[in-house]
């Protein structure tokens, strides 16, 4: 318990927060601070502190998810906002991190087994997160089922506006024409390509290893008469044959692993016309490359990796695709995350009877934790424009402004009719 003690008192420094143990002593810890959470949090159990300081990235979200860990006073996320917040990023603070250099060790070969992201792999890791009951997502997603980091041009915005934005951001990149064809790698329920059909009269292939989102996203196509021009195959990216002007990826290359980055954009520039340009939209790291937390690979997303910046670049210059224009959108996913959230917790008692207390407790913890990371921790999101020659795209940005604010307005006019998530 000591040790745990110790872990706190180094961390907390504002912020009110209280430990009471199993045997009911209290432990305060930090100063009172208007911009911090207080929070009283209760071990159930004598064992939660030993697991908690053996394991601590992983033990402490499992004795949540057992209901080990119990809150008197605020809730998971105040907690987990508390402890980033006083071991922000930019402050060299780490959540959690082992101390030890054989842990370490351990934990990153562990990392790069679950990365090695084979194609007989990707389909189950995939089925793991995405092809969960189809309820479960209608509950905390936006009406199009938006699965992927937001784009708030204010941050009070609605999700239903800021996602609706962030497919004109990603369109504009794209500088699509009528009658393109369009590739999209992990197209989700189908959103995005339907989306870009609607706005640019332009061709789609969406693909997913996902048998629940493919069967959504067809049906969408279906019902909104566009079968014939956004088409939607169950199929690996390495799989992908033709030629296509523009590819899109959203969400999707935190699952491809580092060792197939190289052939991930390989396989991107073969695909890709002559005068090509592909927009890639993916979580990374701000820092140098990292692991995946245990808690996440185990429970969230098994095979799953955000990479650092150098990673991704280093990889495209070696297939001498160009990058033609990078933006870090730093705080973006934590307001998306929020909503996600509240809407989770809104639908709690839904959840509960879909699954049961402990899954709802993993997405709540999930969501919490996401949201810190991305406020607190060192995640960002990267859309990243490629092109095959320097000449595909104009020489300067002003073509973005235009074309966005042009989507945005019909964006904007589909928001207001409400269109079905399929």
């Amino acid at each position: 318990m000591w040790l745990l003690l110790k872990l706190l008192a180094r961390t907390i420094r504002q912020g009110r927060f209280t430990l009471i143990d199993a045997r009911g002593h209290r432990h305060d810890f930090g100063t009172p601070h208007p911009d911090f959470p207080i929070v009283v949090m209760r071990f159930t159990d004598e064992g939660v502190a030993g697991s908690i300081v053996r394991n601590p990235r992983l033990a402490f979200g499992e004795a949540w998810l057992d209901g080990r860990i119990v809150f008197e006073e605020g809730d998971i996320a105040d907690f987990l906002t508390l402890f980033r917040k006083n071991a922000s990023w930019e402050n060299g603070g780490e959540w959690l991190r082992p101390r030890s250099f054989a842990r370490r060790a351990l934990g990153r070969l562990s990392a790069r087994i679950d990365r090695i992201n084979w194609e007989r792999k990707s389909k189950r890791n995939v089925a793991h997160h995405y092809d969960l009951n189809d309820r479960l997502f209608d509950l905390f997603l936006d009406a199009d089922r938006q699965y992927s980091c937001a784009y708030f041009t204010h941050g009070d915005n609605s999700l239903e506006r800021a996602q609706a934005d962030k497919k004109a951001h990603i369109a504009a990149k794209l500088a699509l024409a009528p009658g393109q064809r369009v590739l999209d790698i992990g197209c989700g329920w189908g959103g995005m390509a339907l989306y870009l059909n609607r706005v640019a009269d332009v061709d789609v292939l969406g693909i997913t290893l996902s048998q629940e989102q493919l069967k959504v996203a067809r049906a969408r196509a279906v019902a909104a008469g566009v079968a014939d021009r956004v088409r939607f195959e169950l199929i690996d990216y390495r799989a992908v044959e033709g030629q296509f002007d523009r590819i899109v990826s959203v969400g999707m290359f935190e699952h491809v692993g580092p060792r197939n980055y190289q052939t991930f954009f390989a396989r991107a520039k073969t695909l890709l016309s002559d005068d090509g340009v592909m927009l890639l939209h993916t979580i990374g790291r701000m820092g140098k490359p990292g692991v995946t937390d245990p808690f996440t690979a185990k429970y969230i997303f098994p095979g799953g990796y955000n990479p650092s910046l150098s990673e991704i670049v280093t990889a495209s210059e070696r297939v001498r695709l160009i990058l033609t224009d990078c933006e870090v959108l730093r705080l973006h996913y934590a307001l998306t995350l929020d909503h996600w959230l509240a809407r989770t917790n809104a639908a709690r008692d839904q959840i509960v009877a879909m699954y049961d207390e402990r899954f709802f407790r993993l997405w709540q913890f999930y969501l919490a934790g996401a949201s810190g990371a991305f406020r607190y921790g060192g995640l960002v999101n990267f859309q990243l424009q490629y092109a095959r020659n320097r000449n595909a795209l104009p020489i300067t940005r002003d073509y973005l402004a235009a074309a966005e604010a042009r989507y945005r307005g019909l964006a904007a006019a589909a928001v207001e009719s409400g269109p079905p998530a399929g």
